[in-house]
């Protein structure tokens, strides 16, 4: 579903992409992994065009996606969340979710008309709340939400976009520990048909989730595997246990 090929990226002297190959097939939960400075947001950039690569290939779905701008990448299907939230606060959950299904349908601009006239957006934008267990708190304003609750409709959101690659960067920063578990397996339970990157730190839920793990190091590709066999790796030992982590 997502491809990259020999990817690279360099600021000056600094090079924070090496050579990058990294193929997600449909529906699998892939977790991205590696010390800090590894490389791995800078990676997501990339694959979404928030950077331009200095050289390599991406594909999406089969169509080569490399030159274009993160937009276009968002209407074919390529999604991301980010690491710190960014959302409208004194918006309700439906009105935000259901903003976001009209840009996907192009009508998010008819201003001479009330959003709320677009029946059927807002009963999918619902439909994409109550998936989320945000249902109950869809009437109220994005501010007086639980962060975990922020976190998820920022997913929310996402999903509006009907993505078919969703990478998540970090998605229970900030999340008290609590209530991580409770958003990753909403993640876990979104649609097969969906392709999941996910950024984590927390090793529990990355060895209990992802049933494939990418390990970063320097701008490169480590090594990927299975969580068993990521586990039983010594180089994987080494990168965190051996000084490069922290």
């Amino acid at each position: 579903m997502l491809t990259t090929r020999g990817l690279d990226k360099s600021f000056g002297s600094l090079v924070v992409a090496r050579d990058i190959a990294i193929s997600l097939p449909q529906g699998v939960r892939y977790a991205l992994i590696g010390p800090n400075g590894a490389g791995k947001t800078t990676l997501i950039n990339l694959m979404t065009g928030m950077l331009r690569a200095d050289g390599g290939q991406i594909v999406l779905g089969g169509e080569d996606i490399t030159a274009l701008g993160p937009e276009e990448r968002v209407r074919r299907g390529l999604v991301r969340t980010f690491q710190i939230n960014s959302l409208f606060p004194h918006l309700t959950p439906l009105e935000a979710v259901t903003l976001a299904i009209c840009e996907r349908e192009r009508i998010a601009r008819t201003w001479w008309k009330n959003t709320a006239d677009y029946r059927a957006a807002v009963d999918e934008a619902y439909g994409v709340l109550k998936s989320l267990s945000l249902g109950a708190v869809c009437y109220r304003q994005t501010h007086e939400l639980a962060y975990g609750q922020q976190r998820l409709l920022e997913i929310a959101l996402a999903l509006a976009t009907k993505p078919k690659v969703l990478l998540l960067d970090e998605p229970a920063a900030g999340v008290p520990r609590e209530e991580s578990s409770e958003l990753f397996t909403a993640i876990n339970n979104l649609s097969q048909d969906i392709t999941i990157l996910f950024i984590e730190h927390d090793m529990e839920l990355v060895f209990r989730l992802a049933s494939r793990i990418i390990v970063m190091v320097g701008g490169s590709i480590l090594l990927e595997g299975t969580p068993d066999e990521i586990a039983a790796d010594p180089r994987v030992r080494e990168v965190y246990l051996g000084g490069a982590h922290g």
